[in-house]
């Protein structure tokens, strides 16, 4: 049979078309022209003789185009720190440098390269924050116990932040989120802390104004707010990066996460279930929020992630709809408990926001574990960067064997141990600091 001319021209379209439908993909390392390290001297500081690298990456913003070059903001966590064997019942963390302070950095990406400059240390009136979790007790308290590299116990800072997220206040200024209360941090343009939001004003604490709902205090140790972005109405969206867990029995079952909306104008909040990939993960806990960013009033892109039942990772983003999602506040005073299955969910009336994939990043070769800052550059780019720990990894072989006594000793069945947990540099990719501009076959708006 003989084809017709334009069956023939269309035959020939075909790789084109489907070339063009790929997202294209420029991929940078970020570096640090004006020197940035962050001191180390401890036990092990022969392993990391430069000083630590600065872990940008925790959040990301575009703020806008200088001629080719895109400018981005971009904030650290809370510092250079490393898994420990549990403390008891509580999880421990190694602080290899507890001084330091999380800073606000500027991104300037083009020809080429993605060079990080001027750091802005967090700050307010009574001086530099620091990364140290909150000492128990408090609201906002992880209950983990911060270790120096000698595995003795440091003391907490309760004004210590974890920052993992970056949107713009409309001021000029900025809003961050916070794994550790999880709290909602407004900043100026030079760091100074301004205002902050957590689930409940302490009291004697100076600056914390509340108005969170308090069942957020329920997120699981170190799995506070991941992401935050402003809406086009001045609301602010901040997401709880993993399942609550209520009671100390939820965080294995829950079918969702929760999307916590504050207007500051009014201090009027809402929340919304963001259903995870359930079937996805061995446990519900394992699913990971990295980042949010508003497309409307109504839309916001989520990235969720996380190692899968067969412990390979996830780097997904979606669009996710909250027009028709429940406002889950009511039923959290009612009985305030997560939901584990679907028939339950609708028998109360609730819906979840609704999702849809836009990309998949394993298969556009992201070998990063997480992706931890997402942002919108025009309504059909965006782009990602990882957050790399700061280039170091404890050594410790099966650290489930093992608890520490927080006085530089680790212990198996309650006795001393000569056995050391030590730190050295991650391996590469790990090691690297990557950001990606992506630029999607569609638009998202």
């Amino acid at each position: 049979m003989k084809l017709k001319p334009l069956t023939l021209l269309s035959l020939c379209l075909l790789p084109l078309l489907s070339q063009a439908a790929e997202p294209l993909v420029n991929r940078y390392v970020v570096t640090f022209p004006q020197g940035d390290r962050v001191d180390y001297t401890g036990t092990y500081a022969s392993q990391f003789p430069d000083g630590l690298p600065v872990g940008v990456g925790s959040g990301l913003q575009f703020l806008r185009k200088e001629g080719n070059d895109l400018i981005f903001a971009t904030v650290t966590d809370r510092g250079p720190n490393a898994d420990s064997p549990k403390a008891g019942k509580k999880d421990s963390k190694i602080f290899a440098n507890p001084k330091f302070t999380p800073p606000l950095m500027t991104l300037r990406v083009g020809d080429g390269k993605a060079l990080a400059t001027d750091a802005h240390p967090l700050h307010d009136d009574q001086g530099p924050v620091s990364g140290l979790p909150l000492p128990e007790g408090l609201i906002g308290a992880t209950n983990e116990v911060a270790l120096d590299d000698q595995l003795q116990q440091l003391t907490g800072d309760k004004r210590g932040l974890d920052t993992e997220g970056i949107t713009p206040d409309g001021k000029g200024g900025y809003w961050l989120c916070d794994e550790y209360g999880p709290f909602i941090v407004n900043i100026d343009a030079s760091g100074k802390i301004l205002k902050k939001f957590g689930p409940q004003a302490e009291h004697g604490e100076q600056g914390v104004a509340g108005g969170l709902p308090n069942i957020i205090k329920w997120r699981q140790a170190n799995r506070g707010f991941e992401g935050i972005t402003r809406m086009p109405d001045g609301r602010i969206i901040a997401a709880v990066q993993s399942t609550l867990d209520i009671d100390g029995k939820s965080k294995n079952s829950a079918l969702f996460t929760r999307l916590v909306s504050i207007d500051p104008a009014t201090g009027k909040t809402a929340m919304y279930g963001y259903p995870i990939d359930a079937d996805a993960y061995k446990k519900a806990k394992d699913a990971k929020i990295g980042d949010i960013v508003a497309l409307d009033n109504n839309r916001i892109l989520l990235l969720e992630q996380g190692g899968d039942k067969n412990k390979a990772m996830r780097n997904l983003v979606y669009t996710v709809d909250l027009s028709q999602a429940t406002d889950l506040s009511q039923f959290d005073k009612e009985q305030p408990a997560e939901f584990n299955d679907a028939q339950q969910l609708k028998s109360r009336g609730i819906r979840l926001a609704d999702k849809k994939e836009v990309l998949d990043l394993r298969k556009l070769g992201w070998q990063q574990e997480k992706a931890e800052g997402m942002t919108l550059v025009d309504s059909q780019t965006i782009a990602v960067i990882n957050d790399n720990d700061f280039g170091l990894q404890p050594v410790l072989d099966n650290p489930d064997d093992y608890e520490v006594d927080g006085k530089g000793h680790l212990t198996r069945d309650g006795k001393t141990v000569e056995t050391k947990i030590g730190l050295k540099p991650l391996e590469k990719p790990q090691s690297l600091n990557e950001l990606w501009v992506i630029k999607l076959p569609e638009s998202l708006k």
